[in-house]
């Protein structure tokens, strides 16, 4: 298994009460999988990626990513783990606004120690996948909101990552824009072999996946397959953004 979360515990202090936001949740992602992860406010869905992504630590348990057991690193170790192995798309974008599109898309690499000439070969190609060819040298603000969100997608990709984690990408994009980038998500799994664990609150959106995931309470409720969407490449569709 590519991703494995054992008896992941996440306990907060709020005021004088603690809350357990995860209550030993267990989860095994293969290679070239795309989960979707859906439960209400306050299921601990958000709490679940974060902890896969090294972004907070469990208060028990384990993750291990690519065998590496990601929440014993020590800072340093793990920042590095997950500028190098992992990919993040946001709801908002979070791209540098004075940077453009290329300059956004090689900055983790840029932030290892390598050149914008080694790195801008790769971005550039990255970003003509994502249809923003003619697009590398603009601004966010001179984007729509789907070409940012591609240029986030392009950016999890440059590194080769192990792990792409999508919190809920479509979220700041209109039903049509949302629809086509849940599109490009899906081939990268289905076509590509990349490996996405996305939270969601759009039953749309999980649709997309190979597998949904439901949390109540800080538990998984259902672990389910996906029947294949037909309107889907690999099943015939068109995925351009």
């Amino acid at each position: 298994m590519l991703l494995q979360a054992r008896e992941l515990r996440k306990n907060f202090t709020r005021g004088t009460s603690e809350v357990e936001a995860l209550k030993g949740v267990d989860l095994s992602i293969a290679k070239g999988e795309f989960v979707s992860i859906m439960g209400p406010s306050g299921s601990g869905k958000s709490t679940l990626l974060h902890l896969i992504g090294g972004l907070d630590l469990p208060t028990s348990g384990e993750v291990l990513i690519d065998g590496e057991a990601i929440s014993k690193l020590g800072d340093d170790a793990l920042s590095e783990f997950r500028r190098r192995r992992l990919g993040f798309i946001f709801q908002f974008f979070n791209l540098l606004p004075t940077l453009s599109a290329l300059e956004n898309v090689a900055l983790p690499r840029l932030l290892d120690g390598e050149s914008i000439a080694e790195v801008e070969p790769k971005a550039k190609a990255l970003l003509g996948q994502m249809g923003l060819g003619s697009r590398i040298h603009h601004r966010p603000d001179q984007l729509s909101g789907g070409e940012m969100q591609r240029v986030a997608i392009a950016r999890a990709l440059v590194t080769d990552p192990l792990l792409i984690l999508a919190d809920e990408p479509t979220g700041n994009l209109d039903s049509k824009t949302g629809e086509s980038v849940l599109r490009l998500l899906a081939e990268m799994a289905r076509e590509r072999g990349h490996t996405i664990l996305m939270v969601t609150h759009d039953a749309n959106a999980a649709s997309f996946g190979t597998r949904l995931v439901r949390l109540r309470d800080g538990q998984i409720e259902s672990d389910t397959a996906v029947e294949p969407r037909k309107d889907l490449r690999g099943g015939g569709a068109e995925t351009g953004v």
